[in-house]
């Protein structure tokens, strides 16, 4: 670890994951001996921050969020600023005014080696993130030569139900009235009300999904014939709006049908696994029925709501997404994997870029060497072991998380600063 910066810093913490966790990554920055501040746009943001005099409440409207941000940064002599996605309008205008002033810039997002790590980058992530523009050679020459053992995964996945609690709560929180955020507007587009009533709905039916879910992957399974996946994501997801080439989920459902119509197998299946916070702001399932029947293969298209993907992925043949980070489970298992949007694993060594009646009748596989050199890459830079919505894996996340935003350079750079250190040692052994 980079040694960390000896002066008091001043941070500015603007949205973060449906839950305590920014609230608890506050007080541990305030033990280190640094100043905090939360910005709140709304009701929900109010509730999970518990320092009342270091909480900025944000009246005004979004036409004018850049101008008083950049006023709150100056005001506060902010130095650094943390948030969870990078996409949404208010993150991206804080980012602008932040970037204008030279601030470090630490973001959060969900792990791009999920559900066990998340995410932890300066200035951008996904589509945004400095892994673009890091071929397979360049991530080989900052790795030493000396691979640690494999990172194992936690035995159990605690946060999914965590997950949809805390985004109940939180949009049943926006939704009661307020005068103070009545400026305030969602990035997802739909209404807040809408959203609560999507989270519930998704809570109620769990049981009924698990069913559904439990039928459908035994019928896969043990029907014997060779599937390929399609790794779906939320309609409303920033990776997938932004990063992605799609305007609508359906576009993408279509496209995946009429490529396996055109080249797969006539005795091979195509099998649609939802997000696992699918929650229905989409009719996936009728989309899907329809749009195979349009071109003949009832009986040859099937979907999974939600769940994990392991017992599916272990017996398929390939895998298709837009930029999921689900295709990380996928290229683990050496499946040839196609991606039509923007992603950290896009490279030539990994994902394919044929036509998809081509890549569905003949998938090329991606280079287990190079996938291996990157997930150990991965592994040991931007992804932190823990979670945000659990409190067991907050524990395991603020053990690390802390230290590397205090970090005098990002986790790319200090890996890069360590690995020539180590040559350097190396040498004068020798």
């Amino acid at each position: 670890m980079t040694t960390h910066s000896g002066s008091i810093r001043r941070f500015l913490l603007l949205q973060g994951p449906h839950g305590p966790f920014f609230d608890r990554l506050g007080r541990a920055l305030r033990t280190a001996g640094h100043a905090v501040w939360r910005a709140g746009f709304n009701r929900g943001d109010s509730a999970f921050w518990s320092d009342r005099a270091r909480y900025v409440p944000v009246t005004c409207t979004p036409a004018d969020w850049p101008m008083v941000c950049a006023g709150l940064l100056d005001r506060l002599a902010i130095t650094d600023i943390a948030l969870y996605g990078d996409t949404r309008p208010i993150h991206a205008a804080a980012i602008a005014a932040a970037r204008a002033r030279g601030l470090r810039i630490h973001i959060f997002e969900e792990g791009y080696l999920r559900p066990y790590w998340v995410t932890y980058e300066r200035d951008g992530a996904n589509g945004h993130s400095r892994l673009m523009d890091l071929a397979i050679p360049d991530i080989a020459a900052r790795l030493p030569g000396d691979a640690p053992p494999a990172a194992e995964a936690p035995a159990h996945w605690g946060d999914l139900r965590a997950h949809i609690f805390h985004g109940a709560l939180y949009h049943g929180l926006v939704m009661l009235p307020s005068r103070l955020y009545r400026h305030y507007s969602p990035h997802r587009g739909l209404p807040v009300r809408a959203e609560f009533a999507l989270y519930l709905r998704r809570l109620a039916l769990l049981p009924i999904h698990a069913a559904a879910r439990f039928a459908a992957t035994r019928t896969i399974r043990g029907g014997g014939f060779p599937y390929h996946m399609v790794l779906l994501q939320l309609a409303h997801d920033a990776n997938f709006r932004h990063h992605g080439p799609f305007a609508r989920i359906e576009d993408f459902l279509a496209l995946c049908i009429d490529g396996f119509a055109r080249g797969a197998p006539s005795h091979h299946h195509l099998v649609f696994k939802a997000h696992p916070l699918e929650d229905g702001r989409s009719p996936l399932p009728r989309t899907i029925r329809a749009l195979a029947r349009a071109q003949g293969l009832a009986g040859r298209v099937h979907f999974v709501p939600g769940g994990k993907l392991a017992l599916l992925l272990d017996g398929a043949t390939s895998a298709v997404t837009v930029n999921s980070t689900a295709a990380q489970q996928a290229l683990w298992r050496g499946l040839p994997l196609r991606a039509f949007g923007r992603a950290v694993y896009d490279k030539p060594e990994l994902v394919s870029d044929q036509p998809l009646a081509e890549f569905f009748a003949d998938p090329r596989p991606p280079d287990p060497a190079a996938y291996r050199l990157f997930r150990r890459f991965l592994l040991e830079t931007s992804q932190v072991p823990g979670g945000f919505y659990s409190r067991r894996g907050r524990d395991q996340l603020m053990r690390l998380v802390v230290d590397m935003m205090l970090a005098s350079i990002d986790p790319y750079d200090s890996h890069a600063a360590r690995g020539a250190a180590q040559g350097q040692h190396l040498r004068l052994a020798g």
